[in-house]
């Protein structure tokens, strides 16, 4: 992979313009955030978007690997179907679900 050089100039309020096919290039759209970074002389940027206080327990990292495994059980077949709530109580009872 080639890394392509563009230039952009510092302006006297500290402020940069981001090139629009860098812009393009990163999804970055007008009033998203950009998380920076700082490692020795380098500088990174990464877009960041922010989520709704109510649905951020989705986005920890417990509930993201739940997610994977759930993903998985259902792609390995490993899913039962009940026909009402009774039923899987019953079998959450007997230890069969």
């Amino acid at each position: 992979m080639t890394e392509e050089v563009t230039l952009t100039k510092v302006t006297r309020n500290g402020q940069i313009t981001l090139p629009a096919a860098v812009r393009r290039a990163a999804g970055i759209e007008e009033g998203d955030l950009v998380a920076v970074t700082i490692e020795g002389e380098t500088i990174t940027l990464v877009p960041k978007k922010l989520v709704d206080k109510s649905q951020a327990y989705f986005w920890s990292g417990a509930w993201q690997q739940a997610e994977r495994e759930a993903s998985e059980d259902i792609a390995q077949g490993r899913v039962r179907s009940f026909n009402n709530a009774e039923a899987l109580i019953a079998a959450l009872e007997a230890g069969e679900a």
